[in-house]
């Protein structure tokens, strides 16, 4: 039988390049090349994309090729420069392995509807607007979702720190991870948090706190049939979660542990599932994407933010969540390729 063809993209121009080159190291690990061709597309931090032979750490030193996607839907798949000369390889699918900016923001996903190749993840509209954490709050709450109370900071815009109740939290509010996140604890401090939110977008989100706990939910597929991993839940000794922000990750965080199954009671567990498949639908999302919700001590659900492209590191929430329900790495790839080539987006 011949194997599936699968563009793999990963790297890219955001803040999250490296994290998105340990997600692609971590595919390519479990990948079935049994099943599966894969055709290794990396993006440098510049935006130049490559055809090389897979995620290493030094792939741009190696044998690289320039090559871009079709955006002619009459020829579904890859444009490899060669001496001058393009070289045309078909694809089955995309599987995008980006974060943050141009990965899950939409942009790619416009291009690869040009393409017309089947990809994995959320489309567009969805992608765009669970980027924008502001958007976001604002369509969950209208499908009556709770989420935290929030101000937008547009360019050129003051806000009066009289105005706000600390603690707060002051964010970039179209970035991926916890770049440019500050938590303010008084008026003098807004000033800062907000100029640095702003070296990642000029759109700012400022945030009540919320007193809980933070949890997150893994969600698999489209529609009515979508699978929930297992809730997972952030202990912290001091300070706020800061995903990727560690110096080495992989031996874990300083100031959290991540508990997968969470420790909460079995009714909470579903309610929390429930909560995440229903910001999930409100929101349009399908493929796959990671909610992350807060849990409050009289056990509100409330949203916090939704992952389109969810890291699938080593030591990632979103692997670790549907590892724990049952379904590895392995079996998650393979499950992600069918939901992509059933065409239910």
């Amino acid at each position: 039988m011949a194997r599936l063809q699968v563009g793999i993209l990963f790297g890219g121009a955001s803040e999250e390049h490296p994290v998105s080159v340990k997600s692609a190291r971590e595919v390519a690990k479990h990948l079935d090349l049994g099943k599966y061709e894969p055709y290794w597309i990396g993006i440098t931090r510049s935006g130049a994309w490559k055809l090389c032979e897979g995620p290493s750490a030094d792939w741009e030193n190696g044998d690289t090729q320039p090559v871009v996607l079709s955006p002619d839907s009459g020829f579904r798949g890859l444009l490899v420069l060669d001496h001058g000369k393009y070289e045309a390889i078909g694809v089955d699918l995309v599987l995008p392995v980006l974060h943050g900016k141009l990965g899950e923001d939409g942009a790619i996903q416009g291009l690869l509807e040009l393409s017309g190749i089947p990809y994995a993840g959320c489309d567009v509209p969805s992608s765009a607007v669970c980027m924008d954490k502001s958007l976001a709050y604002v369509v969950a709450r209208d499908a009556g979702i709770p989420t935290p109370k929030f101000w937008i900071v547009t360019p050129g815009q003051a806000i009066d720190p009289g105005e706000l109740n600390y603690p707060v939290f002051v964010k970039p509010a179209r970035s991926g991870s916890s770049f440019g996140v500050t938590k303010v604890a008084s008026p003098e401090e807004l000033s800062s948090a907000v100029k640095t939110a702003r070296e990642f977008d000029s759109k700012v989100l400022i945030e009540a706190a919320v007193e809980g706990s933070e949890v997150g939910c893994a969600i698999l597929g489209y529609g009515p049939d979508l699978t929930a991993g297992e809730v997972d839940q952030i202990t912290l000794s001091h300070g706020f979660f800061q995903i990727h922000q560690e110096s080495n990750p992989e031996s874990g965080s300083e100031n959290s542990t991540i508990v997968v199954p969470a420790d909460i009671p079995a009714e909470t567990r579903a309610r929390v599932q429930e909560t995440a498949k229903a910001i999930y639908r409100a929101l349009g999302c399908g493929g796959l994407a990671r909610v992350d919700m807060f849990l409050t001590e009289a056990g509100e659900v409330i949203l916090n933010e939704v992952n389109t492209l969810p890291g699938l590191t080593s030591y990632s929430r979103y692997p670790r969540m549907m590892a724990a329900a049952g379904l590895p790495m392995a079996a998650l790839l393979d499950r992600i390729v069918s939901l992509t080539l059933a065409g239910n987006r």
